[in-house]
């Protein structure tokens, strides 16, 4: 082997040593308590006749032909920008391709060289990525820590932005935004908050649901979780699109979206705002497995306080969370382990994604299953 073959041989051995090496797997039949898929959009007969519908009632290319800043852009594609940016009380929004894409141009183009990231321990690796592109001082504060931000603010400087989500994609729990507004606006720092796992659990995100729009700098809206399709926008200020238009990488140097992610976009919202019995049935399946999971006081294993679609019980090793995680897909359900390097070392777990429609046999199964499992 040349080096370079070399290097990605150690690389890859010392991944299986930790038991952290990662493999793709097909799509199983198993009862599905994994994917993103919170509302059943992905599914969705409803949406996809929607889809098809709003594509045969335009005509379009098949492919986008370039960047939005060249050949990519449509009349179609800015209308939907004004109309999702209504849908969340915001001034404006940019789309991207993706919520990778998205955080990754709004935070490598925006704090400059002596400003000041500031960002909880858990967010997201787009976010982290586009942290690190940036200029910027970086720190991170103890998650969901409201005095550790504050002793991080206090010692900032330059512009502040201080980053968060409304919901963990790994821990499935929410910091007190309200409070953490406060604190932003008495140490003038711009609060950016990440709304990917939230759009479906809340109809509109969880800065809506608290009447929060006005006082927050940007939002992260992706569509690739609970409306069941792809893409992302930021929304904020119409100087911040601007800003994005001009300075945002992943935006301006990528062939724009196809029309038909733009029609699934559309087609998904409008689904969503007629979704409450789904999103209902999202919440009372949330309370059930809740109640059903019951790890004796004896046992080591923890079941993370979340509120949201995304319940995880802390196992504490690689080896522990692929093996419980074996066991229950033996038993018929899709539960995928955690590992470090994605989690912390000894925060290794198995993450269970509840979804509106798994039945409410199949969540109290599941619950049955994990505490036989755990208990033991």
């Amino acid at each position: 082997m040349n080096p370079a073959e070399k290097y990605i041989q150690g690389r890859l051995d010392q991944r299986k040593q930790n038991g952290g090496y990662r493999t793709l797997k097909p799509q199983s039949n198993l009862t599905d308590f994994c994917s993103n898929d919170y509302l059943g959009f992905a599914r969705s007969t409803v949406l996809k006749a929607a889809i098809d519908a709003e594509v045969g009632c335009h005509l379009s290319l098949n492919g986008a032909t370039g960047s939005r800043l060249i050949s990519g852009n449509l009349i179609y594609t800015e209308d939907l920008e004004r109309e999702i940016a209504a849908l969340f009380s915001a001034e404006a929004g940019l789309l991207f391709n993706s919520g990778y894409d998205a955080n990754l141009g709004l935070l490598s183009s925006l704090p400059q060289r002596g400003d000041t990231i500031i960002a909880d321990e858990l967010i997201h690796a787009s976010l982290i990525d586009g942290a690190r592109l940036s200029h910027a001082n970086r720190y991170s504060f103890r998650h969901n820590d409201l005095a550790a931000l504050e002793a991080k603010l206090q010692n900032a400087k330059g512009v502040i932005y201080v980053v968060t989500e409304s919901i963990f994609s790994m821990d499935g729990d929410s910091p007190e935004l309200e409070a953490m507004v406060t604190l932003c606006e008495r140490y003038q720092a711009n609060l950016i908050v990440d709304e990917a796992h939230a759009l479906g659990l809340y109809k509109n995100g969880i800065v809506s649901a608290l009447g929060l729009q006005d006082r927050i700098f940007a939002r992260i809206v992706t569509f690739g979780k609970g409306l069941g399709c792809h893409g992302a926008i930021v929304l904020g200020s119409n100087l911040l699109r601007q800003y994005l238009i001009n300075y945002a990488r992943s935006f301006i140097y990528t062939t724009a979206a196809p029309f038909h992610q733009l029609a699934a976009a559309r087609a998904a919202f409008k689904l969503l705002q007629v979704s409450d019995l789904q999103i209902n049935e999202l919440h009372h399946r949330i309370k059930l497995f809740k109640k059903a999971v019951a790890l004796n006081e004896n046992t080591e294993y923890s079941l993370i306080n979340s509120d949201s679609a995304i319940q995880c019980i802390r196992l504490k090793s690689n080896d522990k969370a692929k093996a419980s995680a074996a066991q229950l897909q033996n038993q018929g359900f899709d539960v995928r382990a955690i590992l470090s390097p994605t989690v912390a070392q000894g925060s290794e777990r198995i993450r269970i994604c509840l979804h509106a429609y798994n039945t409410p046999d199949e969540v109290t199964s599941l619950a049955y299953e994990i505490n036989n499992l755990l208990n033991e």
